[in-house]
């Protein structure tokens, strides 16, 4: 089967209005609620959808993270195809405790963490932060290549807590330009426990994601789209594409999502 036909796993994306944009007009291309993000996951050939909801994160400083994870509880369980992270702010103790709970619905699938956003640095809150994550053995998505947020700031907590799956997120997104930051840290950790995704427009770079699958091997590569942000077909495409083998994306696509999510049993007969 070529990889155009495989069903894909977006394992970054989001829902909600982006309150962030310079302008009406960017805000109102950047937004997207839950019917539009599945409906151009279906035209990216995409099976499942991990979501964070963007009012939970922005405008910066000022998001609501408690409202937008009862938001998303409330709305992704009717929407097939769509999963739900719920995000922890260490600055906001009530999404410790949303998270507990939400953490034990099947269309909870991790937590998501986002310094910038919320305003702190990895590098003050990653224990605490960790520590939770380990302790209920969650998969954590995190924004990663800016100042607070640096992914080499992330590998102590990795490797002090060996039980969490880290993904540092926007593979070649770096505040210097640098597009190796994600690699170098994963290239760092000690147990093997970093990944990053797709989902930066940086990965559309020629070169950036086949030099990625180079020097980790598909297998610390998922995909992500960071829809509506941007047009998931068009991640797709890059993905489709890329200059590496059909097992390796393959693997980015789907088969290693499937693996950290435990979603053997979820992906129905005819998206295999």
């Amino acid at each position: 089967m070529s990889a155009s036909n495989l069903w894909a796993i977006d394992a970054h994306a989001h829902f909600g209005e982006y309150l962030n944009a310079s302008s009406e007009r960017q805000q109102a291309f950047a937004s997207g609620d839950l019917g539009q993000v599945a409906e151009r996951a279906r035209q990216a050939r995409t099976c499942l959808t991990f979501v964070s909801p963007l009012e939970a994160l922005m405008p910066r400083g000022r998001a609501q993270p408690v409202q937008g994870n009862q938001r998303a509880a409330a709305l992704v369980p009717d929407v097939p195809g769509i999963r739900q992270w719920v995000v922890v702010d260490p600055l906001t103790p009530e999404t410790f405790a949303q998270a507990e709970v939400l953490l034990q619905q099947p269309h909870c699938i991790g937590i998501k963490i986002h310094p910038e956003e919320h305003g702190y640095a990895i590098a003050a809150k990653g224990r605490e932060l960790f520590r939770f994550a380990a302790e209920r053995r969650s998969v954590v998505l995190a924004h990663s290549g800016d100042r607070t947020s640096l992914p080499e700031d992330f590998v102590p907590f990795a490797d002090e807590f060996g039980q969490v799956t880290l993904i540092l997120a926007h593979l070649g997104h770096g505040w210097d330009g640098d597009l190796t930051h994600q690699v170098r840290a994963i290239r760092q950790c000690r147990h093997g426990n970093i990944y990053t995704d797709t989902s930066s427009a940086k990965s559309l770079t020629p070169g950036l994601i086949e030099w990625a699958v180079a020097a980790l091997g598909a297998e610390r590569v998922l995909y992500g789209t960071d829809s509506p942000l941007y047009f998931a077909p068009m991640q797709r495409a890059r993905i489709d594409h890329a200059a590496i083998s059909a097992e390796a994306k393959r693997l980015i696509l789907r088969d290693n999502a499937i693996r950290l999510f435990h979603l053997e049993s979820a992906i129905g007969e005819d998206k295999r």
